[in-house]
């Protein structure tokens, strides 16, 4: 922790620098900016022992003032950790006492538009929800839709490697991002050409996409957009089984078929969001495609025919229109909390050989937790290698002293079930603090290029200390 003299002279060193607009240090902004909505930091407010404020809050309005506070920074050795819109699930944003927590969010212009080449520059502080409304406006959609569409940054989703709910089709951000703007810790900035493809050596891209801020920050980004599709046809379905469900997922990603949407809930989940179509702990999927007319009459009428050879039992329309109008509606933590309960959605992924294994394993494992009350999962993101498995559970200590630990355990027990069956430990949440443990076995060998990549562009580790690399 800084002394007050040390705080006083950062603060008013980076307010002569980037302008008193562009510097704040009041309680209410450092409590906005202290933490992420990771469930054990909302467990830690809500219980007062979250109780560390980072020193100051920067809102940059321009690259060229993202320079100059990296510059300083770095010469003064003062940890940064970027802010997007504070949506992130695993503890990505916890910054010390000593540190400057950087809001791009006044950096939110869509600063070009080629409908042409079918391309849109923006920059990295821009919410989700009003990029995808300029483009709708103009008649295109970037076709990345997380659940958090509302409460996130596109420099957040880069920074977290982020999949949106029409990945099936559409890809997930690494497959959207044709080029970025980033400016290193010591102050220079990195810009990749634009263009549909090149050979040029390793894609450089990459290393900032799910870099979680530990590298630099990401401030333009040029992404891929789509023309906003002709026709929507949603299908449900019923299966017996999660087994018999994601058997037909295989067959149809495997055929070639890209419906954005692919969803097959699990018998809990199904009972619980699909009451109109739950039955016997059956297991609903659905389905949507949509495109040009032709496409989508093609690829529905052909995913009906597999689904109905692998036992699958008509449900119609009405559950794929209650999930669109409903996706985004999640009750957050705090009313779980207060009734005493640890809860959590831990998305992970493997091969469609190991799939089965997966999902009954993270299952077996987390009911070996006392006091969990539920665990289940639904698949919502496929390729015709494999798909993930998004798990929630909920638990009750025994004792209220007991919730971090229990939480913890719960975690432990899917991430070690996870890497048992082959499977990665994150999806699509990205590591923060939360997943470090894992980062190890995850990675192998691969950690050491992670650390010594981490040493070359942060040699005086000022960027976001303490997240995706573990010490």
């Amino acid at each position: 922790m800084p002394d007050t003299q040390t705080a006083a002279r950062h603060r008013h060193a980076l307010t002569e620098l980037l302008g008193s607009d562009a510097v704040a240090w009041d309680d209410a902004a450092l409590t906005a900016h202290r933490r992420d909505y990771w469930s054990l930091s909302v467990l830690r407010a809500m219980r007062g022992t979250l109780t560390t404020l980072p020193l100051c809050v920067v809102s940059p309005a321009s690259t060229d003032q993202v320079v100059t506070l990296l510059r300083y920074a770095n010469e003064q050795r003062v940890p940064v950790v970027p802010f997007g819109a504070g949506s992130g699930v695993c503890g990505g944003v916890l910054p010390g006492a000593d540190a400057v927590v950087v809001d791009l969010r006044r950096m939110h212009r869509l600063l070009e538009l080629d409908g042409v080449s079918l391309l849109a520059r923006v920059q990295a502080g821009m919410m989700g929800n009003a990029l995808e409304a300029a483009l709708n406006e103009a008649g295109f959609s970037m076709g990345h839709f997380p659940q958090s569409i509302d409460l996130s940054t596109i420099g957040g989703w880069v920074a977290t490697r982020a999949a949106g709910q029409y990945s099936t089709r559409y890809g997930s951000i690494e497959d959207m991002v044709l080029a970025l703007e980033a400016v290193l810790p010591e102050g220079r900035v990195v810009r990749t050409r634009v263009g549909p493809r090149s050979a040029t050596g390793p894609d450089l891209r990459h290393v900032f996409l799910g870099a979680e801020g530990t590298l630099g920050i990401v401030t333009e980004v040029t992404t891929r957009i789509f023309p906003r599709p002709e026709t929507s046809l949603g299908q449900g379905f019923r299966f017996r089984s999660m087994q018999q469900g994601l058997e037909a997922i295989r067959l149809i990603t495997r055929a070639g078929w890209r419906p954005p949407v692919v969803r097959l809930y699990d018998g809990i989940e199904t009972a619980r969001l699909f009451a109109s179509v739950s039955k016997d702990d059956q297991c609903v999927l659905l389905l949507l495609s949509e495109g040009p007319a032709a496409l989508t009459a093609v690829e529905s009428a052909a995913c009906l025919q597999i689904c109905l050879a692998e036992g699958g039992e008509v449900v119609g329309p009405d559950p794929v229109q209650k999930w669109i109008a409903e996706r985004n509606q999640v009750p957050g933590f705090e009313p779980f909390i207060e009734m005493g309960l640890v809860l959590d959605t831990i998305e992970v992924a493997t091969t469609w050989a190991h799939i089965d294994a997966l999902y009954r394993e993270v299952i077996a494992a987390l009911r070996q937790v006392a006091g969990l009350i539920v665990a289940s999962g639904h698949s919502s993101h496929s390729y015709a290698q494999g798909t993930n498995i998004y798990f929630t559970f909920a638990a009750r200590p025994a004792d209220p002293a007991e919730a971090e630990a229990k939480y913890l355990e719960c975690w432990r027990q899917a991430m070690e079930a996870t890497l048992r069956v082959q499977g990665t430990i994150s999806h699509h949440h990205g590591v923060g603090r939360l997943r470090l443990p894992w980062m190890a076995p995850e990675l192998g060998e691969g950690l050491e290029i992670l650390r010594r990549l981490k040493r070359v562009l942060d040699p005086n580790g000022i960027m976001n200390p303490g997240v995706l690399v573990p010490s």
